[in-house]
């Protein structure tokens, strides 16, 4: 592939995900706000936007064997982990941003926990089965994630264990 054509489909392709992520939060204000066929046509397109970053995605050769996309996956949460999260954190602790700060520590506990995940999972598949996977919860506040049972607080936020969402 061209380097023009590669740098415009990796282009679209971030603009595709990000629209589509904005969609679904915007749903959801919609649907707290009372506006349910607002929060439905929020997902519709949220959906086409998806659509269209799978498609650019899969012209990258972005989509691999589920080994391979384990891998790709490790890769983003490790480097979240190490390098991304610590030096925005710093950032923002240096800009005095407490939000930022906020946000980008809740980011950083999740992603340790989910490369964990899937390192789990790649070992799962190492050994020809498919990964044995209790419940999962998340905290829909800072986005801890857990197998099995939801703490009674969120260890990250303090978030209730009602508030988790199930998977």
């Amino acid at each position: 592939m061209h380097k023009i054509t590669e740098q415009n489909l990796n282009s679209a392709f971030a603009g595709e995900s990000m629209a589509h992520m904005r969609y679904l939060i915007f749903a959801e204000r919609a649907e707290e706000e009372g506006y349910p066929n607002v929060a439905r046509l929020f997902r519709a397109i949220a959906y086409a936007e998806q659509v269209h970053a799978t498609n650019h995605y899969r012209e990258l050769g972005g989509i691999k064997e589920t080994t391979g996309n384990l891998q790709t996956a490790i890769d983003g949460e490790t480097f979240e982990v190490e390098e991304m999260y610590p030096a925005y954190n710093k950032v923002a602790e240096l800009q005095n941003e407490q939000g930022a700060v906020r946000s980008t520590h809740y980011a950083l506990e999740a992603e340790k926990i989910h490369a964990g995940m899937y390192q789990k999972a790649k070992q799962a598949l190492a050994g020809g089965k498919d990964l044995r996977l209790g419940k999962v919860y998340i905290c829909p506040v800072c986005g801890y994630t857990v197998e099995g049972e939801a703490p009674d607080r969120c260890p990250v936020c303090g978030a209730a264990r009602e508030k988790f969402k199930v998977f």
